[in-house]
């Protein structure tokens, strides 16, 4: 089975296309606020150079979040559309998990941290299996200084990673038994969410397009700057 996977929930916007052999092809561009304006061309761009139809396609794959509002709406808004015109299942997978997985055979515990703005972080802690990760805490938001807590009150050996660990890499510095992972793994990538969706596909572990919600766990900037309570 062809997947597709849109991939939206930080500054970078990226898809990709692959099946059981790998990731036959992918695209990616970090701009700021512009998704809506390139996700159309990327995927375009991802089928052509893995020579392929929308047609050809057995599923879509899309990154649910936690992320940035905006990017989040446009990715799932843009993946539900094509499921529906293809009629292919879907798949949804979060974006901690995403950030999480390239790191799987580092064998420490995985700490993501994404920038949520506002001085805080979606985060959430993975441990390592064989081929994998697990999730050993559901996503939350919070301030940086919370996963530090975390940290300091676990004895585990710790690989931090995130566009959210690199912007706040300060605090985590002369702290024992931590690493901050290097920075081309700070964002959720298309080519991750093609592997994972494509082994919850061959477990039939699809969603419906009714069923798929973004993972925001806070309200958008924008209404909250109308109510006027900061939160």
């Amino acid at each position: 089975m062809l997947i597709l996977g849109i991939e939206s929930a930080t500054g970078r916007v990226g898809c990709a296309v692959g099946g059981h052999e790998g990731v036959r092809a992918s695209v990616q561009a970090t701009r700021e606020r512009r998704h809506a304006e390139l996700l159309a061309p990327q995927i375009q761009a991802a089928c052509a150079h893995a020579d392929i139809s929308l047609r050809d396609l057995g599923g879509v794959a899309v990154d649910i979040g936690p992320g940035l509002y905006t990017g989040l709406r446009v990715g799932v808004t843009t993946a539900i559309t094509m499921a529906h015109a293809l009629r292919v299942p879907m798949v949804a997978v979060a974006s901690l998990d995403l950030v999480a997985f390239p790191l799987r055979h580092t064998g420490r515990t995985i700490a993501v941290m994404i920038d949520a703005r506002r001085g805080e972080v979606f985060h959430a802690r993975y441990g390592c299996l064989p081929g994998g990760v697990q999730r050993l805490t559901e996503p939350e938001v919070g301030v940086p200084d919370h996963v530090v807590s975390q940290m300091l009150a676990s004895e585990d050996e710790t690989l931090v990673v995130g566009d959210g660990a690199v912007r706040y890499a300060s605090l985590f510095e002369g702290l024992r038994g931590v690493e901050l992972a290097d920075p081309g793994f700070a964002h959720p990538s298309a080519e991750s969410l093609v592997l994972l969706a494509h082994a919850l596909a061959m477990r039939e572990e699809f969603v419906r397009p009714d069923e798929i919600e973004p993972l925001y766990l806070r309200r958008p900037d924008a209404r909250a700057k109308w109510t006027g309570d900061g939160s």
